[in-house]
């Protein structure tokens, strides 16, 4: 298998993580309950959830007041997916450095 495969299969499981902690740190204000630190919130995005997380707080319409998590997280998005594509791109042969 080739590293793109992997690379994909991470992100795309890193993404599921961030987008289940938003749900789950949304069940749980509701309820009043022990919170997921957004510290936490923040690193999982970090790591290459940020499509996740901001799928979350659109779907679950948590943290949406929060400027920090307004701003950051489409930055951190942003430049995830500038990323990506620049590895895609490389590895394809279609962008030479």
């Amino acid at each position: 298998m080739q590293p793109g495969f992997f690379i994909l299969i991470y992100f795309a499981a890193v993404t599921l993580i961030a987008f289940a902690m938003m749900g789950i740190d949304k069940r749980k204000a509701k309820r009043g309950a022990f919170r997921i630190p957004e510290a936490s919130l923040f690193l999982s995005a970090l790591l290459g959830g940020s499509l996740g997380s901001l799928a979350g707080m659109l779907i679950f319409h948590h943290k949406t007041n929060h400027w920090y998590f307004q701003a950051f997280m489409p930055m951190i998005g942003l430049v995830q997916v500038t990323a990506l594509l620049m590895i895609l791109l490389v590895k394809t042969g279609l962008l030479q450095f």
